[in-house]
């Protein structure tokens, strides 16, 4: 197997958006209206779950976008129902998965540094980028609306963190 900017990529956003998408369905079921999950947060100075799942979004679409050699991406607003943060991560799922391998060649080397304040630059080639700031940033927002689900009473545990491995699960060779 060989590993690409391509597979990297959409190997890790695609699954992990895909398995939030079914823990917040698996919330908004199981709480009802018991709670008010969309504004739950873990601290008073940490996003809600809506925030988070806006990051993860924006995280990795902005991600694959630069990879492949297009302008960063625009940050959606979050959004404040069940139906519309779960057509937020389907819309980034769909954006990711449209993006063609031939896209992401050359984007190990490709410049995908970002400016700060104070005229400054975080310089990064698009290895770093993913490694060192789309995929960190990416599973800190995705753990977080995991661990806000948790703690909201949300019963979900690893295998739903991980639901995507079961499709490797096989029997053992005789």
């Amino acid at each position: 197997m060989k590993l690409t900017a391509h597979s990297l990529t959409v190997d890790s956003f695609v699954p992990m958006l895909t398995s939030l998408s079914q823990w917040l369905d698996k919330g908004f079921a199981q709480k009802g209206t018991e709670i008010d999950l969309v504004n739950a947060r873990l601290a008073p100075d940490m996003f809600t779950l809506a925030q988070q799942v806006q990051q993860a979004c924006r995280y990795a679409t902005d991600g694959a976008a630069r990879l492949c050699g297009r302008p960063a991406m625009a940050m959606e607003a979050a959004q404040t129902t069940p139906d519309g943060i779960n057509a937020q991560i389907a819309h980034a799922i769909d954006l990711i998965g449209s993006l063609a391998a031939s896209e992401f060649e050359g984007a190990e080397d490709r410049d995908c540094s970002i400016d700060i304040p104070g005229d400054r630059v975080i310089e990064m080639d698009g290895y770093r980028f993913l490694t060192a700031w789309s995929l960190p940033h990416f599973y800190f927002h995705v753990v977080t609306a995991y661990d806000i689900l948790r703690h909201s009473g949300v019963a979900i545990g690893k295998f739903d963190y991980l639901s995507q491995v079961g499709a490797f699960i096989r029997p053992q060779p005789a």
